[in-house]
């Protein structure tokens, strides 16, 4: 085991469901040392769970994180982005990593699988939306793999019990950061993101579709390199698999996902929550090797 002084000092702000998955992942690491869980009310389920971790806790948010900037590295950010854009402006100023699970886009946007060996640099990585990190692997893949793509739509199911306060209050955000990203990474021309929140009981499992028209001379190629992405991404997601391998009817491409939870906190079918976690703990897991190189360099 790693002693406490090797390890990277972590703080998460934001106590709901995304805040409290990470908590455990982060706890399970030998790479890092969680140190605080802080959110907004002192009576909250999520800060009564992390002090019954024995992770010290704060409702005090951002202030408290003001107050011991000394004792963390990086920050988690599982506010909200609104909250995020006034939370960077400190911890810009006071020279803190963070990882934002919010849409917030104020920092690079990141999906490991794609781009994670740029964000060496950065003080603030981006995880643009669980929709996005499902659906931006297979957009980048067909990018590679076709010539041009007009029109690029992604269309996300995800389980009430899995959309949490802060889901619901970005819908807005999510949907234009996602847009955004997706013809980012694609190149396409034009793009759409659509959520679907379904109620059903028993909770339904995170499924992600995307559709496209696109120009291409090799279907297989295609294929290909949709499935080799998918191997990419399952090095991070273990639960992340094609439900829908790449179809191609009048012009558009189909291609189907869906997302297993690792169960850490969150229920398997929240696979929306556990994908952007994933991502998180990828980006932050390679910060950790980046200074601990360069530390013995």
């Amino acid at each position: 085991m790693k002693s406490k002084s090797s390890r990277t000092r972590v703080a998460i702000l934001g106590s709901g469901s995304i805040g409290l998955d990470l908590m455990f992942k982060v706890k399970a690491s030998e790479q890092f040392d969680l140190k605080f869980v802080v959110g907004r009310n002192a009576n909250s389920d999520g800060l009564r769970l992390a002090r019954s971790c024995n992770v010290e806790t704060s409702s005090d948010g951002l202030d408290f994180l003001k107050a011991h900037e000394d004792a963390y590295d990086l920050v988690f950010d599982a506010t909200s982005a609104a909250a995020h854009k006034v939370n960077n402006r400190f911890f810009s100023d006071a020279g803190k990593f963070v990882i934002d699970l919010t849409p917030a886009k104020v920092g690079r946007l990141c999906v490991p699988c794609i781009n994670l060996d740029d964000m060496g640099a950065e003080q603030n990585v981006n995880l643009i939306t669980c929709g996005g990190q499902a659906s931006l692997p297979l957009a980048y893949a067909l990018k590679q793999a076709v010539d041009e793509i007009d029109y690029l739509e992604v269309v996300s199911a995800i389980a009430s019990r899995s959309a949490g306060i802060a889901t619901r209050e970005n819908i807005d955000e999510y949907m234009t950061t996602t847009e955004y990203a997706l013809a980012k990474f694609s190149g396409a021309k034009k793009t759409k993101a659509i959520l679907n929140i379904n109620p059903a009981e028993p909770g339904v499992r995170m499924q992600t579709t995307l559709y496209a028209y696109a120009r291409y001379r090799d279907f297989d190629r295609v294929r290909a390199s949709v499935a080799d992405m998918v191997e990419k991404v399952r090095e991070y997601v273990p639960g992340y698999r094609l439900v829908v391998e790449p179809l191609e009817s009048q012009g558009r491409i189909t291609i189907g996902l869906t997302v297993r939870g690792r169960g850490d906190y969150l229920p398997e079918y929240a696979g929306n929550l556990d994908i952007i976690n994933c991502a998180a703990l990828a980006v932050a897991s390679h910060r950790h090797a980046t200074a601990r190189l360069g530390a013995t360099q």
